[in-house]
């Protein structure tokens, strides 16, 4: 993606744990069946309250390394 870090490891978190997830509500489904939709509804709401967190994480840091160039500018 145009403007991401090489090593940016909260993105690949959040990939990876939308893939877990994924997978995880298919095979609850192949697994359970009908009983299944309350476990897919719990395993959503962990999925998006993950990347809720990252998102707020990376936001987070980068305005952390905008403040410190900011910093190191007005030097």
């Amino acid at each position: 993606m145009a403007g991401a870090a090489p090593r940016d490891g909260l993105r690949r978190i959040a990939i990876g744990s939308q893939a877990v997830g994924f997978i995880l509500i298919i095979t609850l489904e192949t697994v359970m069946g009908d009983d299944a939709r309350p476990w897919q509804g719990v395993t959503l709401a962990a999925m998006l309250a993950t990347a809720a967190c990252l998102a707020l994480m990376r936001r987070y840091r980068r305005n952390r390394k905008r403040r410190q160039r900011e910093a190191h500018d007005d030097v």
